[in-house]
């Protein structure tokens, strides 16, 4: 069984720039991406798909492969992850090479770690569904949220769950927007577009953060050194 990393690193990035190669506790954040993939064992291929030069030049730095560069229409703004992955898998076909499974990797996820690929193709072995990605729960029950209303005032958006307890509430989760791993075949066939027969890994709160600003940034890095240091003390 053939396995592809594919760590997805275009340039351009607007709201922090140079964002998928800035430094991030030491090295760039690219690089823990990459790292994580070598390290897990599982890949036959970690590839890294970007249109930037500099990126090519620090992925290959770190290990990985760049065998092509990304074609300007899977690196503009409305690009999707699938289009690229589309992308990556249609130029590897036709160089005749084929995988059983695809990892899509995202370059700003310093909290990917080997252990936790291998945890989830583990489950995309055994079980065989299409999808596996790591989820976190909501911090605070989303059935509580308020909306405002026209008049400015704050309401429950789910009046029936004003009174519940909150541990007697279903246990929501979300994307952590790490990495995912995909049945090739089923992927292709359905142009990337995964909807049903997905299972997850459960992460904590702790290894999840979203990076769309400086703010997040700086609370990523702590989360990180916390990560560190806590697995150095166990």
């Amino acid at each position: 069984m053939k396995s592809i990393a594919i760590i997805t690193a275009r340039g351009g990035s607007k709201r922090i720039p140079k964002k998928n190669i800035r430094e991030f506790c030491g090295k760039p954040i690219l690089a823990y991406s990459i790292e994580a993939a070598l390290n897990s064992g599982l890949f036959d291929e970690v590839m890294v798909s970007t249109d930037s030069e500099e990126i090519a030049d620090i992925a290959r730095e770190y290990g990985a492969d760049v065998p092509f560069m990304r074609e300007a229409a899977t690196s503009g703004d409305y690009a999707t992850t699938s289009d690229v992955i589309m992308e990556v898998t249609d130029k590897y076909s036709e160089m005749g090479i084929k995988y059983d499974y695809i990892c899509c990797i995202y370059p700003t996820a310093p909290f990917v770690t080997a252990k936790k690929l291998i945890e989830a193709m583990n489950v995309m072995i055994e079980k065989k569904p299409v999808e596996v990605m790591p989820i976190v729960q909501f911090s605070f029950p989303p059935q509580r949220c308020f909306v405002i209303s026209e008049d400015g005032c704050v309401e429950y958006k789910y009046k029936e769950f004003s009174q519940m307890r909150s541990q007697d509430l279903e246990k929501q989760y979300h994307d952590a927007g790490q990495f995912y791993i995909y049945d090739a075949e089923e992927y292709i066939k359905r142009k990337g577009i995964i909807v049903d027969n997905i299972m997850p890994i459960v992460v904590q709160e702790t290894e999840v953060q979203d990076i769309d600003n400086e703010s997040d940034w700086t609370i990523a890095e702590i989360k990180y050194k916390y990560m560190k240091q806590r697995d150095t003390d166990a």
